[in-house]
């Protein structure tokens, strides 16, 4: 007969990724829960540290057509103390960047910047800017931007030299002890330097534990065909789309849901 006392947090933690109930030894956690924490905490730092690998994410992105940039700030270090310059180009970036092409904006401009988490990036950008390109076939998307060193506002300066309509920026969010792959979505009108925070949509916690890309996908290209309607994004841009969530949301088709022409994204 078993006398060890049932663990009553057993079923709560089955439905959180919190960490809860992690019991005690003396004054101190338990060995298996300490080096759990440890584990998180390590993860979460090589996300922050590492690089992505930028030639790879140009494969995975096949056969989209990709651009590279960099920021001001020349390396790791310099990003992680500098925010200010992860938010600018460098000139060699901004001479490089091709000006609005002939025939008007482009509608869409992909924009994936590394951020404070490469396996965000490295995981998540390329299957999502696949669902979203095969939803968005209406519009006219340019090139895909890759964006070393980035932070979101960067993208402000390559959709103004690129002449893009709207500029939605993938970039990897700061990791927490829960979720080291967690990728972000920044979605901006008229995109130049100087715009708010307030003047952008988010899309946050995308990863295999949290939003999964079908229903990031269709949110994101909800929020594109809503935010070309009214032309503006933002706190005037509010997200009403209807619910997408489920078990069988990733095999919904993102036409169907979101195509103007097809009367889906009529809201008042």
């Amino acid at each position: 007969m078993n006398d060890q006392p049932k663990d009553p947090w057993a079923r709560f933690r089955q439905a959180t990724r919190a960490r809860i109930g992690l019991g005690r030894s003396g004054d101190a956690l338990p060995t298996a829960a300490l080096l759990e924490f440890q584990l998180a905490h390590a993860r979460a730092r090589d996300a922050v540290h590492s690089a992505v690998d930028f030639d790879r994410l140009a494969a995975d992105l096949a056969p989209y057509p990709t651009l590279r940039v960099h920021s001001a700030a020349p390396d790791r270090a310099t990003y992680l103390r500098r925010p200010d310059l992860g938010r600018r180009l460098d000139p060699a970036g901004a001479a490089a960047l091709p000006s609005a092409p002939t025939g008007g904006a482009w509608d869409v401009l992909f924009v994936i910047a590394d951020g404070l988490s490469a396996a965000a990036v490295q995981v998540n950008a390329a299957p999502l800017v696949h669902a979203c390109v095969e939803r968005l076939a209406h519009l006219r998307i340019g090139p895909l931007v890759l964006a070393e060193q980035a932070r979101v506002a960067l993208g402000d300066e390559v959709g103004a030299a690129m002449g893009a309509r709207l500029v939605a920026l993938l970039v990897g969010e700061r990791p927490g002890l829960s979720a080291a792959e967690s990728l972000g979505v920044y979605l901006t009108w008229d995109a130049k330097p100087g715009r708010a925070d307030s003047e952008r949509n988010c899309i946050s916690n995308i990863h295999a534990d949290g939003l999964p890309i079908g229903a990031a996908a269709d949110k994101l290209c909800w929020l594109v065909n809503e935010a070309a309607r009214l032309k503006l994004t933002g706190v005037g841009l509010k997200e009403d789309a209807p619910s997408l969530a489920g078990p069988d949301n990733d095999k919904k088709q993102g036409p169907d849901l979101i195509n103007p022409a097809r009367g889906q994204n009529d809201n008042p």
